[in-house]
């Protein structure tokens, strides 16, 4: 379990900034402190800076300063404690204005985009395509754990984070208070799983989410991924949700063209900075 002064410090930053410090793994991760490197900054006895190392490759870190103490040099010297980690991404989730100017005192560069979309869903969702013969059907716990595993790898081959799934991090997230297997979504073809669409469903605000969209490599071109993320969004439209978000990486240009076409827009950007 987090250390409680560390929550009060990452809720501190939450509330200044408008975006949380820390990503959805990063927060599970502090669960099990032991997992990860943790490097804290104090002044008079109250702590004002953490920094968060996964060091799994490709080695990602966080740094949190307190909105009280920024423009002290704190950020700085943290992200000095990591410059013995080869390979070093950081991420600056709403990319602040302070985000840039740290990550050059320290060497570090932007080098990749995750955008977060957001849709207005008292507007309609438009049908996605049919395929005869193609069925969606809700996942279920414990039947489907191998076979989504085994395609969101294909999926996500390339992608650095979301292609490692293993059994644990499904467990994990299936013990959420979030997890709702009737908004966790599979397509089939005569048996064979070609895609899925896991939605999310956050309660405070009330927000729904696009959490994540897979499809069979070699089922691509087919239309699924617009059919799966259709299906999601009209069911959560019947949890009377108004609002969902989605995140994708920058350079996606065809998940992009999908969401833009189902009403989705630009509402904030999350950057990782790398070393130079």
């Amino acid at each position: 379990m987090a250390d409680r002064e560390l929550l009060e410090l990452i809720g501190r930053a939450t509330t200044a900034d408008g975006v949380a410090p820390l990503n959805e793994a990063a927060m599970f991760a502090l669960e099990d402190p032991s997992a990860v490197r943790q490097e804290f900054a104090r002044v008079d006895g109250l702590l004002v800076g953490y920094a968060h190392l996964d060091a799994n490759q490709p080695p990602q870190a966080w740094c949190i300063v307190d909105p009280a103490h920024r423009r002290q040099g704190i950020g700085t010297e943290l992200m000095h404690r990591l410059d013995d980690v080869d390979g070093l991404h950081v991420w600056a989730h709403g990319d602040l204005p302070g985000a840039h100017p740290l990550g050059a005192k320290v060497g570090l560069a932007p080098t990749r985009i995750l955008l977060r979309l957001e849709r207005d869903m008292t507007e309609p969702v438009s049908e996605g395509p049919t395929h005869e013969g193609v069925a969606i059907r809700a996942f279920v716990p414990g039947q489907d754990d191998a076979a989504f595993l085994e395609l969101n790898a294909r999926a996500f081959a390339n992608h650095p984070e979301q292609g490692h799934m293993t059994q644990a991090d499904l467990d994990q997230r299936m013990t959420s208070d979030w997890f709702d297997a009737d908004g966790f979504f599979l397509v089939e073809r005569d048996g064979a799983l070609l895609g899925f669409h896991w939605t999310k469903t956050h309660t405070d605000p009330p927000v729904g989410e696009v959490y994540i969209v897979g499809v069979d490599p070699l089922a691509q071109g087919l239309g699924l991924g617009k059919l799966l993320t259709a299906h999601g969004l009209r069911h959560l439209q019947t949890r009377g949700i108004d609002r969902v978000i989605l995140y994708v990486e920058g350079d996606n240009e065809r998940a992009l063209g999908i969401y833009r076409g189902l009403g989705f827009t630009e509402a904030m950007r999350d950057v990782q900075y790398s070393r130079v």
